[in-house]
């Protein structure tokens, strides 16, 4: 990519930016959109234009953000976002301080040495402007190259110093969020899996209560038998769809009489497939018919399930949150692959169909997906390979000659190499997440927290491998594939030499993320124009339009991924092509203000796992810390600084080391709840029937107030643990 293409990418992107940020400014301000632009101040009762919202001052949203706490941001949106903004802050501040050395020392030794004017008179590859402000323009065993070994030190301490510094911060917020006053259900109870087959003359819940009252007989309150709910599942979700369309069909009745005539015009739907064939009815009736005969049929299979559905796992409820941690953290029988207890997830959280699945069968699963994984991000490598190669306007002209006359236009030329790799690359990721998110379920994980950090972790691998690595890879071997066969064993040596070149790729690649992404994050044009389809054209009722307004979480299973790719790019290309750092910078900050937004604003959580996530993010900015190190050892090779092995192998080691004593040190306190932690005082004594009911799942609640709905799966050990 030459300059040109390059400005013309960076300006019509920041011009974008600038076009959807002065729309949201006008947007938000309407009274009619508010349930798209604070739909998270809305749920929590808050007046959607407190603070200045309503504003014409375009900054305004700037200066709210700004000023915002981070306990503002844990009150609206949870301890698991004010993490996800330490990670950005601490992002940035790496950037930001290695920047701060790299561009005023690199750039001048890059810019006044001539090894890129050099290998363009012996007519070895094509080289832009900007490739003389890179590594790539200093000559092989100069000394100019110890102002970049230093400089990949200084990257690396800085990294160490200001991780360390944000895993202190984020240990510190999930002991004062886990010590809060507040009652959570979950901090009573603990989940029991792999349970033995139950004794002859025992039932399940008999067999599960009588276990942990002999271990914990003052303390231990009762369990929930797990079910296998899928039949009564169907039911519900069935019945409830009916009501919904009850609802509906009630409110359009109502509409028409305001509209038509006095007696109104009752809906009618036909009964036959898809509702377009068939007898015509009265939706009214036909619905209310329908839901009196699921009623019972309801009833009826709730009853099957409780008595004949039982999994060999449960819920065991404490009456305070010391023994539920002790226990959590407790091997409780000798063979690990019985009795398996850990901290109960959520009640909303919980992926009820996983419960069942045994210890080896889930230690199988986890293989079985890493095998899956592996060859997801190998068959994705050959497109992304191929997409990075074919969409080089050099490597078009030679593959497909015929285009030419079409390249060479000056106005399609531009456009195609400002926009068109990043633009195939950023659709092709799209279409990978349901799928990791779905094999991560498979392993059978419990919560939907866990599954998160499951496909977070599979996302941020394959981003890496198959984005960084194999466009670089691709797009290298395509542009060298003749050099290569002359002198097969120059391979290393010329895939080393041309990673300045993909420099620009990456410059205009994080450009469009964060100007043309952060842009249609801030603006919400997307969901803004849906919200206003469905509330003109399908909402009828107030549930039917807070289901088309209600915003979601921030989705962390492919944000934070995201966010990962632009750290490696931006780390690997730090000393290499230093001028990528200030759009790190951008990127980071950027995000850090438009999500600072959302998050108080928009976002709503739909769990809560406490920061669990650092502990991942922690570990893969290492990998890309690592990454960066093996990739400065190779160039620095290909560069013939002999000093440089010697020097840059302890880097990686200390980076390992760095990242156990890490793990040794706060790890656990991230996997279990420490009980110095849990025995903080609460506000209000736990009512404990309310804490066990909050884990019956919704298709087999009763709204009858007496146990005996659920006699054969709910322990009836101990009334007098009942708190008022």
């Amino acid at each position: 990519m030459d300059f040109s293409s390059f400005l013309t990418s960076l300006g019509t992107s920041f011009l974008i930016f600038v076009v959807l940020m002065l729309l949201f400014t006008w947007l938000s301000r309407k009274p009619g959109n508010s349930f798209v632009y604070y739909p998270n101040r809305i749920l929590k009762g808050l007046d959607p234009w407190d603070g200045g919202s309503r504003s014409r001052n375009p900054f305004a949203w700037i200066r709210e953000a700004f000023s915002s706490s981070e306990q503002d941001v844990i009150n609206m949106s949870g301890v698991d976002a004010a993490v996800y903004f330490v990670f950005l802050s601490t992002a940035l501040a790496i950037l930001v301080l290695s920047g701060l050395v790299l561009l005023p020392v690199l750039l001048p030794v890059a810019a006044t040495d001539d090894n890129v004017k050099t290998q363009k008179a012996k007519g070895n590859q094509t080289f832009s402007d900007i490739d003389k402000l890179l590594m790539g323009n200093v000559k092989g065993g100069s000394p100019r190259l110890w102002a970049f070994l230093i400089a990949t030190y200084w990257v690396s301490l800085v990294t160490y110093f200001l991780l360390w510094k944000a895993y202190v911060h984020v240990s510190g917020l999930r002991a004062n969020a886990l010590m809060s006053p507040e009652l959570t259900p979950e901090q009573f109870a603990v989940l029991v899996r792999d349970i033995p087959p139950v004794p002859e003359g025992q039932t399940r819940k008999e067999q599960v209560d009588s276990y942990f009252k002999s271990i914990y007989p003052e303390t231990f309150y009762r369990s929930l038998v797990v079910t296998n709910n899928k039949e009564v599942n169907k039911i519900y979700k069935e019945l409830e769809g009916y009501k919904k369309k009850l609802a509906h069909a009630e409110a359009v009745y109502d509409e028409s009489k305001k509209t038509g005539k006095p007696e109104g015009l009752r809906p009618a739907i036909r009964i036959g497939p898809l509702g377009i064939v068939g007898r015509k009815v009265d939706s009214i009736e036909h619905y209310n018919e329908k839901i009196k005969e699921l009623i019972p049929k309801l009833e009826a299979e709730q009853k099957v399930t409780l008595r004949e559905n039982q999994q060999a796992c449960a819920f065991a409820f404490f009456t305070n949150r010391v023994t539920a941690a002790s226990a959590a953290q407790s091997l409780h029988a000798q063979m690990v692959d019985t009795w398996t207890v850990m901290e109960a997830p959520e009640p909303r959280q919980i992926i009820w169909s996983n419960l069942k699945i045994k210890y080896f069968q889930r230690i199988i699963r986890q293989y079985v997906v890493c095998f899956i994984v592996a060859l997801t991000i190998l068959f994705y490598m050959i497109p992304i390979g191929f997409i990075s190669a074919l969409t080089t306007l050099d490597n078009l002209k030679k593959l497909l000659p015929f285009l030419k006359p079409i390249v060479n236009i000056v106005a399609v030329k531009t456009v195609l190499e400002a926009y068109l790799p990043q633009i195939a690359l950023i659709v092709f990721l799209a279409l990978l997440p349901k799928l990791l998110f779905a094999l991560s379920k498979a392993e059978g994980i419990p919560s939907v927290g866990h599954a998160v950090r499951a496909t977070s972790g599979k996302y941020f691998y394959f981003t890496v491998l198959n984005v960084f690595i194999g466009v670089t890879l691709g797009g290298t071997l395509f542009s060298t594939f003749k050099s290569i066969e002359k002198k097969p064993n120059s391979i290393v040596s010329l895939l080393a030499s041309s990673l300045p070149g993909n420099a620009t790729f990456f410059l205009t690649f994080v450009a469009l993320k964060f100007f043309v992404g952060y842009g249609l994050e801030l603006s919400r044009i997307v969901p803004l124009i849906i919200f206003h389809l469905k509330k003109k054209y399908l909402c009828k009722t107030e549930a039917e339009l807070k289901e088309a307004w209600f915003p979601g979480d921030l989705g962390y299973a492919t944000r934070i991924p995201g966010d990962m790719l632009v750290i490696t790019i931006v780390l690997c290309y730090s000393v290499i092509a230093p001028l990528i750092i200030p759009f790190g910078v951008v990127y980071f900050g950027l995000g850090w203000l438009v999500l600072r937004n959302q998050a108080l604003k928009v976002y709503a959580p739909s769990y809560e796992t406490y920061g669990r996530m650092w502990p991942h993010i922690h570990t893969r900015v290492i990998a890309a810390l690592i990454l960066y190190q093996v990739t400065m050892f190779g160039y620095f090779g290909v560069k013939k600084f002999s000093f440089s092995t010697l020097l840059l192998i302890p880097l990686p080691i200390v980076s390992l080391l760095f990242a156990y004593v890490c793990q040794k040190k706060f790890y656990r306190s991230f996997s279990d709840t420490a009980l110095e932690v849990a025995c903080r005082e609460l506000k209000e004594i736990p009512n404990m029937e309310r804490i066990y009911r909050s884990f019956i799942p919704p298709s087999l609640s009763s709204e009858k107030a007496d146990d005996d709905h659920f006699e054969d799966a709910l322990s009836q050990v101990s009334r007098v643990g009942s708190f008022a």
